[in-house]
């Protein structure tokens, strides 16, 4: 395994699989609390590891301190809970435990959430019985994204199996090993690889051909993802970065929309004006608007609203404002320039529905 020093944000990959790179970073030190401190020595000390995982590896690769830190451990939830009795450490949230994860707080601070190794045993594309391993790449190589399957041990050794590292210098969204195996684990990675390309690829970017290919191949298999988690997934995208190429190709390239019910011939043009005049930095930034108000643009009319909702389960604010923007569209248009009819409009239907 070559060792490869961390000095830029990105160092030059030039050794084979797995790859072990020194981080060193503000953002990385700044991670080590007092709790997290003491989290790592008492793992150290039982003879297990801790590394922080996914997401969070990803974004300190990029120079960004992230909100929320996952961590992966060798140690059975078992042996977790063994741990944390001993010590008498809080645990939350035991009702993880089936999948391997444990939620601990530290002196009453910091709450850590801690998920053991576990490969996929049994997939249905929405769910996986899962089993625990003690091998870290057989872990990383049931995640979705290379981006997202990269560890990081508490000593500043990022550990890559995938390929990762390469494509978040490259800002390249590369499925681990086949992309049909991967989304027919969970069928929902449809639309988390799209988020994810509108988030990392440079703009302009063009999708690898093998990627759509097996979104397509594998996209009737949305029919068994509820509709929660699309709408979670699908209004990230709507007002993500480069959300109109990115829509474009889920729609008019991947006709992905029937699986959103969205309308065959719905407003794409419309879209892309609406997603224009809410881009303060154009593709290469998020969109300054509410969800409902991108997602409206695509109906062409109130019973689009009612069917996605029927599907998607927007909440009732969301379908709300979808169908007042679609009720008043055109005449709004004549009053583009006038802020108070907007106003009335509002106030108009919350007075009518006995708000």
């Amino acid at each position: 395994m070559r060792i490869i020093r961390h000095f830029t944000k990105i160092a030059t990959v030039l050794a084979k699989y797995p790859l072990k790179m020194r981080l060193d970073s503000p953002e990385f030190h700044a991670l080590f609390t007092p709790e997290l401190k003491k989290l790592s020595s008492l793992f150290a000390s039982n003879g297990f590891e801790l590394r922080m995982a996914g997401g969070a590896v990803r974004d300190l690769l990029m120079g960004v301190r992230p909100s929320d830190v996952d961590f992966a451990t060798d140690a059975t939830p078992l042996q977790m809970k063994e741990i944390f009795t001993q010590e008498q450490i809080r645990m939350l949230n035991k009702n993880g435990e089936e999948h391997g994860t444990i939620t601990c707080r530290i002196d009453d601070k910091e709450n850590f959430e801690i998920t053991t190794l576990r490969i996929d045993v049994v997939c249905d594309g929405r769910r996986a019985a899962v089993k625990f391993t003690k091998d870290w790449e057989e872990d990383a190589f049931r995640r979705d994204l290379t981006i997202n399957s990269l560890f990081l041990d508490l000593d500043g050794f990022v550990h890559d199996y995938t390929g990762g590292i390469e494509d978040i210098k490259n800002r390249r969204i590369s499925f681990v090993g086949d992309p049909v195996i991967r989304l027919q684990e969970d069928f929902l990675r449809i639309l988390r690889y799209f988020r994810f390309f509108g988030r990392f690829a440079p703009v302009g970017a063009t999708h690898e051909p093998k990627n759509i290919e097996a979104i397509i191949e594998c996209k009737d298999g949305l029919k068994n993802i509820s509709g929660e988690r699309l709408w979670m997934e699908f209004n990230k995208i709507l007002i993500g970065r480069m959300a109109s190429s990115v829509i474009k190709e889920m729609l008019l390239t991947c006709k992905l929309g029937p699986f959103l019910c969205l309308p065959e011939n719905g407003g794409f043009d419309e879209f892309e004006r609406v997603a224009k005049v809410n881009s303060p930095k154009g593709e290469d930034g998020p969109l300054a608007a509410a969800p409902s108000t991108l997602l409206s643009a695509l109906f062409n009319k109130m019973e689009d609203v009612e069917r996605f909702q029927s599907r998607c389960k927007c909440s009732n604010a969301e379908k709300w404002l979808c169908e007042l923007i679609v009720q008043k569209r055109e005449e709004a248009m004549k009053h583009k320039n006038d802020i108070n009819y907007f106003k009335y409009a509002i106030l108009d239907e919350i007075f009518e529905r006995g708000g």
